[in-house]
């Protein structure tokens, strides 16, 4: 009895420095982890980095981490694009969280792919306004619009606060309206596509109305390569839902 008492102690002490250098481990291993993506994603703050499942120096042995769970606070994405209906040349998006599933690693540690990645993150209305056309533009000979602001419209659609103002043929127009608008994405651009026009009293080009309240905004350079999936007009913003295969888990 005593014989089995010592080992049965021996056992719960060494699984326990096991457990202890299983958890240092880990911790060193997210916190480099974190660093690589601050570095490569030029990042103003160290991101959040959680490695899960247990025990981590086994799925190290094996070679593949079970899942890595990522958030960004604030990351601003470099769109290529240049104002306008084509949308801003940078965006900040906020809150981004990413898990990431299969994570197969190089032996140095320098990199990491994951076989499949879901994320999470929302654009605010006003970063979102950055789109769209605030400034005074001519609709038609003397009519100039612009959108003034973003809001939650409810049930899913994005509320647009628009200005007209000007005359046509001695009738002047001074209106402030706002529109309820669908928010879709199609590819890599988000777009936002009003439901209705507004009321102006005269006859304006339909056209020529839209290219003021319809607008769209490309997102193409998300971490690691994931895409946006699906999206929806939140309170805070546009919910933004993405997705990826063999993802740059440090970026």
């Amino acid at each position: 009895m005593r014989a089995l008492r010592i080992i049965l102690i021996i056992v719960v002490v060494l699984g326990g420095l096991f457990v202890i250098a299983d958890r240092v481990a880990v911790h060193l291993a997210q916190n480099e982890a974190a660093d690589r993506i601050k570095t490569n994603e030029h990042l103003t703050e160290t991101p959040s980095v959680s490695i899960d499942g247990f025990p981590f120096l086994t799925q190290v042995a094996g070679g593949e981490l079970d899942e890595i769970h990522v958030g960004i606070k604030d990351y601003e994405v470099d769109t290529g694009t240049a104002g306008g209906n084509g949308g801003a040349d940078t965006i900040r998006i906020d809150d981004l969280e990413a898990d990431m599933h299969g994570v197969d690693f190089s032996g140095d540690y320098s990199s990491a792919t994951a076989r499949t990645a879901t994320g999470t993150a929302t654009i605010s209305y006003a970063e979102l306004l950055k789109a769209a056309k605030s400034e005074p533009t001519e609709v038609v000979p003397g009519v100039t619009a612009k959108v003034l602001g973003l809001s939650d419209g409810g049930n899913g659609k994005i509320k647009v606060k628009v200005r007209l103002e000007g005359s046509v043929l001695g009738q002047k127009i001074a209106q402030t309206t706002s529109l309820l608008s669908s928010v879709t994405v199609e590819g890599d651009t988000v777009k936002v596509h009003a439901d209705s026009l507004p009321k102006t009293g005269v006859e304006l080009a339909e056209q020529k109305i839209r290219s003021i309240t319809d607008f769209q905004q490309v997102i193409d350079k998300l971490p690691g390569g994931i895409r946006i999936d699906k999206v929806e007009a939140a309170e805070e913003g546009v919910h933004i839902t993405a997705k990826g295969t063999d993802v740059n888990v440090t970026g």
